[in-house]
């Protein structure tokens, strides 16, 4: 369902360039979940976002169901990127004006202009009652714990039922009890859903619950392991 072909990126820092994608491509499979691993600054959160739309690449071809998504409009990736791909950050980028259910309900305002709508507010509630949280919901984020807060961004994650989730070192910021705990939702909840998920981390041992596992290595994906 994505298909990444010889992505390039380069930024300048000072009057120096620095390569930080030389040629990284990937292919990752309806439902499947795939580990990407490398060592801190390799590049593995720009690869990321480029997957996602969010970064375009100096060079390289980005396709989902077979579509380029860097020859849309920004306004049709940008709603194509809302619709099929669901991000969790490390950071976990909740609106602290806004309570916990307002969190959740985010991407799918953003597609709706005529207001939240109940259908949107009894999808966000079956998300938090999923990670646990359904009775938090009137909370504000700064009342959570990092744990709790990981979850409340991981069900805006699947707020619009993506087709693809991109998590982005989604245990970082969590001791290693909790992020079991997320990561344990976030594995059931991708799964239950057929969603693919690709999971950047540095730590071999979450990548081993993936179904396969590339290694970003000198700009380049290299290896494709398969977890037994």
């Amino acid at each position: 369902m994505l298909k990444a072909d010889n992505i390039n990126k380069t930024y300048t820092i000072g009057r120096h360039p620095l390569d930080v994608l030389n040629g990284a491509s990937l292919e990752i499979q309806e439902g499947e979940a795939l580990a990407i691993v490398g060592k801190s600054g390799a590049g593995k959160s720009t690869l990321l976002h480029i997957l996602g739309g969010l970064d375009k690449p100096d060079e390289g071809v980005v396709q989902l169901n077979g579509e380029n998504i860097y020859d849309l409009a920004p306004r049709h990736r940008t709603r194509r990127r809302a619709t099929e791909i669901g991000f969790v950050f490390q950071s976990y980028h909740l609106l602290p004006e806004m309570d916990v259910l307002q969190n959740v309900m985010l991407p799918g305002m953003a597609l709706r202009r005529s207001g939240p709508g109940q259908g949107l507010r009894e999808r966000a509630l079956d998300l938090l009652a999923a990670v646990g949280l359904r009775d938090w919901s009137r909370h504000r984020p700064m009342e959570l714990s990092g744990g709790e807060q990981q979850r409340v961004a991981l069900a805006r994650a699947l707020m619009n039922n993506p087709k693809l989730v991109l998590a982005d070192e989604p245990t970082g910021n969590l001791d290693r009890g909790t992020g079991s705990q997320v990561l344990e939702q976030l594995f059931k909840l991708s799964r239950d859903a057929g969603h693919a998920l690709i999971l950047v981390t540095h730590d071999d041992r979450i990548a081993s619950q993936c179904d396969r596992t590339l290694r970003l290595e000198s700009g380049k994906l290299v290896g494709d392991s398969v977890t037994e």
